[in-house]
């Protein structure tokens, strides 16, 4: 009995052991087969974070704790795949799809491209799915139907084209939905106002078309709303959206919307955001704006509105931001918006406000920002706009103030910014006011303030850069505090009444870019200390009283770019040294008592003779015995003796054997680069059918299609038949082991994706030679279609459609990359055309990288391209964002006009920028004056909607300028809305 006890219960145990032993097994053989998954997965990633090294079949056991999963609660099966952020790039493998456990996919924040799996529907447990941030492309004809958990849908800034999908609206169950930023057609389906659980629908920045469907105002749990930006909508707002009574944030900017604002948005009591701005809208504000009780944000800028600020929107005791500038509106500025309690954002420039400023606005205590610049306001400017001591900006320039400034704004440390020029203010400098902590502008210009500059009582360091008192009546000398503006870059003092001699700590300036100090009755001598100023690139110390000799110090200023002295009593000779600054162009040493010879070599025998006038004891090279002769230039002096035939034809000869040595050198350098090709290495961004030695075949004289700063480009045909653009990049540090970070920075550009960009295939280099490997555009430039005999044929929708597909290629690289990246070199020799025209941006980087190197010295290839230059690179030699966007207005410019942008003028000096503005005065309705007479049908609003943009881009002040993302939303507004076109 006993042994069948033991029998039993050792049977028992071991069914039991079995039974354990196989459950395990089954559990390991399930984790190893969704570790085998994730490994295949991480394999058609090209890069990533070292992170997911856990990723590994070697520990497969650990699933769980692998880098970005969690598993169930059993441990058994993977749950979430987070990898947010991780630098991955490469593709998703469709294998992904095979963990049918998942609940949560978030791949955001990464570089992925390639179409997405299309089986996504196996994940039929799935909860969210956001790839956000990536750069996936394709369309999104997925089998939504077997989704039915889906609670989260972001597909936000990828790639995605062809029309919004229709089987989302099926989702029952579906809360977020983000289909912005790609580049979806079409219109919105009607059928998306069914999905009645969304509390947030974002289609922003896509190219959709067509009317805002009214079915939207059925999403009546709806938080958030997003239309706008890039969007291209017909008719208006649909009332219907009123009926959103849990709306928040509404945002329905930059997407041409036309009509009025319905009146049914007063109804959102709940939204604290509604962004209308950069649209088409029309007639006057609705006063049932007023009850939006909650709103927080108010922005309605740049319209057509009309009308004046309704007295009921004094009712909006929670508005922090209300922006109404560049519209129609005209009357009184309401006493009660100085009463708004929380009120800390108020720009209304660019309106026809007239009336004086609320005596009160300020005194809330949260004024921040206040911009009620370009109106035909008067009176005083208050005394309470820095009272709660948080006052940053104060923009009040272009109006009819009166008045003196306040003396409580020299107690203002917060302010960073002031532009008060071009009014009739009066009195004197507050003290304080030029010496305020973080001050950075300072405009007091063209006013009617008397009296001294104040000298400075603290010790606070100034982070002024920029300070203009031009055209005043200040008197007295200048005083010797202007030195400790350490960071000073921009000083004007021009056309006021100083007097004294110049303080010699002029010299502690030391980033002084720009000195006009002309127009006033400085006296005594040029201080020495000046050439300590070695960032100096313009000075004007014309029309004063000063005296004595140019103090050979100014040469040490090896950028002085331009220096005007005349009309002063300056005397004794002209210093030979400056003919050895190579950077001076311009000059003016007219109208004062210099003698002796002008010096004839180096810049001064680039000069012209008007620039030494007026100094009766001055003369030419062939000066008289008499000290009194005046300066004279004959022709005699630039005679040249006739040179004999037979030497004409020795230096043809000597020429053209010139000419046969170098293509000689040329064609045994090709083919020792060819024969070395072993020691190349090739970069491939993506799969290639051809390698370094097809590329290396390309690199030949007959094949050369362009010459720039970077390089050489030429024309190459791959074994498969693709097409390539090859460039040999010049200036890199040749023969060095190492190359100044240039591989790490083309790897960037390499997983750079964007439908207006210029593919970079790929990096065949070597330790002498780096070859760039781009998609072949088969239209050449811009600049050769714009300025080329058939430029006529370029259309104008043809401009306006490349217009804005480049500057949605600058906006990627300015906003949207990682690291962001500067261009540099914006030209239409930059802007290549594809057979359907479309617009791709070329050679952004390189120009850092060459700078970095340290070893070229073109300036298209450093800094640029003349013509396009922004002023700011005269004073600083430096470029930033702002600097692209000057030079993408003078391509906007080029459309416009058809013209080069310098050399097409008839003057000197002249330049596209300055032109148009000498046209048409800066007034868009002028554009009539300027178009190119090669195209015609021009619909005139588009071409003053183009260029508006365009002078907003060459604005001298680079802060004045508007970024990428901005330059992008105006243009898309520059479509035809009306039949008047220029015949």
């Amino acid at each position: 009995m006993a042994a069948a006890v033991r029998f039993a219960f050792f049977s028992s145990l071991l069914l039991l052991i079995l039974t354990c032993s196989h459950s395990l097994s089954s559990h390991n053989l399930y984790l190893k087969r969704q570790a085998s998954i994730l490994v295949s997965v991480k394999q058609s990633f090209a890069s990533y974070d070292p992170s997911l090294d856990s990723w590994n079949m070697s520990n497969y056991l650990f699933l769980c704790s692998w880098a970005g999963i969690r598993c169930d609660d059993m441990n058994r099966s993977v749950v979430s795949l987070d990898i947010t952020s991780f630098n991955i790039s490469g593709s998703l493998s469709p294998l992904i799809t095979d963990l049918q456990s998942l609940v949560n996919l978030a791949l955001p924040g990464n570089s992925i491209s390639g179409e997405f799996p299309r089986d996504i529907h196996k994940l039929s447990r799935l909860q969210v799915l956001n790839v956000s941030d990536n750069q996936f492309s394709g369309e999104l004809d997925w089998d939504f139907s077997q989704l039915k958990e889906l609670q989260v849908l972001d597909v936000y800034d990828n790639s995605f084209n062809g029309t919004l999908p229709l089987g989302v609206s099926q989702l029952t169950t579906l809360k977020h939905l983000d289909f912005g930023g790609n580049y979806f057609t079409g219109t919105i389906p009607a059928s998306y106002g069914s999905m009645v659980q969304l509390n947030y629908l974002s289609v922003k920045g896509n190219d959709l078309h067509g009317f805002i469907p009214g079915e939207l105002g059925n999403l009546i749990n709806l938080e958030r709303l997003y239309l706008g930006y890039f969007n291209d909508f017909d008719g208006g707002i649909p009332p219907e959206l009123g009926k959103l009574i849990n709306l928040v944030h509404l945002d329905l900017a930059n997407c041409s919307l036309e009509g009025p604002i319905p009146p049914e948005l007063g109804n959102l009591n709940k939204l604290d955001t509604l962004f209308l701005q950069t649209n088409e809208l029309s007639g006057s504000i609705p006063r049932e704006l007023g009850n939006l009780s909650s709103i927080k944000s108010l922005d309605l800028s740049n319209n057509v509105l009309t009308g004046d600020i309704p007295l009921e929107f004094s009712g909006l005791q929670e508005l922090t931001l209300l922006n109404l500038f560049l519209n129609k509106l005209h009357g009184d500025i309401p006493h009660f918006v100085a009463e708004l309690p929380k009120l800390e954002v108020l720009k209304l420039w660019r309106n026809n406000f007239t009336g004086a400023i609320p005596e009160k606005l300020g005194e809330n205590g949260r004024l921040i920002e206040l911009d009620l610049s370009s109106n035909k306001l008067t009176g005083l400017i208050p005394r309470s706009l820095c009272l709660g001591r948080k006052l940053k900006i104060l923009i009040l320039r272009i109006n009819f103030l009166f008045g003196p400034l306040p003396d409580d704004l020299g107690h203002c440390d917060t302010l960073t910014r002031v532009r008060l020029g071009q009014n009739y203010l009066t009195g004197s400098i507050p003290s304080g006011l030029l010496y305020l902590p973080e001050l950075s502008l300072m405009e007091l210009h063209s006013n009617y303030l008397s009296g001294r500059v104040p000298e400075q009582t603290s010790k606070l360091s100034s982070k002024l850069k920029q300070l203009n008192i031009s055209d005043n009546r200040l008197s007295g000398p200048l005083p010797a505090s202007i030195g400790n503006f350490s960071s000073l870059q921009i000083l004007l003092l021009s056309g006021n009444k100083f007097a004294g001699e110049i303080p010699p700590e002029i010299g502690r300036l030391k980033n002084v870019l720009t000195l006009d100090m002309s127009r006033n009755n400085f006296s005594g001598k040029i201080p020495p200390e000046i050439g300590n100023c070695q960032m100096l690139t313009y000075l004007d110390l014309s029309q004063n009283q000063l005296s004595g000799p140019i103090p050979i110090q100014i040469t040490q200023i090896h950028i002085l770019n331009y220096f005007n002295i005349s009309w002063n009593h300056m005397n004794q000779s002209l210093p030979k040294e400056i003919g050895s600054l190579k950077s001076l162009s311009s000059v003016d040493f007219s109208h004062n008592n210099f003698s002796g010879s002008i010096p004839d070599f180096g810049q001064y025998s680039l000069f012209n003779s008007s620039s030494f006038a007026g100094n009766p004891y001055l003369c030419g090279s062939y000066c008289n015995n008499s000290p009194t002769s005046s300066l004279q230039f004959h022709d005699e002096n630039n005679s040249r003796s006739q040179v004999p035939g037979k030497f004409k034809l020795l230096f043809a000869l000597g020429l053209l054997a010139c000419s046969l040595i170098f293509a000689i050198l040329a064609i045994i350098k090709a083919r020792k680069i060819r024969k070395s090709s072993k020691n190349w290495k090739l970069t491939a961004f993506q799969k290639l059918e051809f390698g370094c030695e097809d590329i290396l075949e390309c690199v030949k004289e007959n094949n050369i299609i362009g010459r720039g700063g970077a390089g050489i480009v030429y024309k190459g045909i791959m074994p498969n038949g693709e097409q390539v653009a090859v460039k040999k990049l010049m200036g890199i540090s040749k023969g060095s082991s190492h190359d100044n970070g240039l591989s790490a920075e083309i790897q960037t550009l390499g997983r750079i994706r964007h439908r207006n960009i210029v593919r970079l295939l790929g990096f065949c280099s070597n330790k002498e030679t780096n070859l760039l490997v781009y998609e072949y555009m088969s239209h050449g430039s811009l600049g050769e279609a714009l300025h080329g005999k058939r430029g006529g044929y370029l259309k104008w929708e043809t401009r306006l459609k490349i217009a804005i597909e480049a500057a949605k290629g600058l906006c990627y690289l300015h906003h949207d990359c990682s690291p962001l990246i500067i261009h540099r070199d914006v030209k239409s020799n930059n802007i290549l055309l594809n057979s359907d025209f479309e617009a791709h941006v070329a050679d952004f980087g390189l120009a850092k990288f060459l700078q970095d190197t340290g070893t070229s010295e073109c300036m298209s290839a450093i800094a640029g391209s003349y013509g396009y230059i922004a002023p700011e690179y005269a004073y600083t030699l430096k470029v930033d964002e702002k600097s692209d966007v000057y030079s993408f207005g003078v391509v906007l410019l080029e459309l416009i006009t058809g013209r080069r942008p310098v050399g097409d003028f008839g003057e000197e000096g002249l330049d596209i920028v300055q032109w148009t503005k000498i046209q048409t005065n800066s007034i868009k309705e002028r554009v009539i004056k300027i178009l190119d007479q090669r195209v015609t049908g021009i619909p005139l609003n588009e071409a003053m909607q183009v260029f508006f943009v365009a002078m907003l881009c060459v604005q001298e002040h680079s802060v004045e300028r508007p970024t990428m993302r901005e330059v992008v939303q105006m243009l898309a507004q520059a479509k035809q809305s009306n039949t008047f076109h220029m015949q």
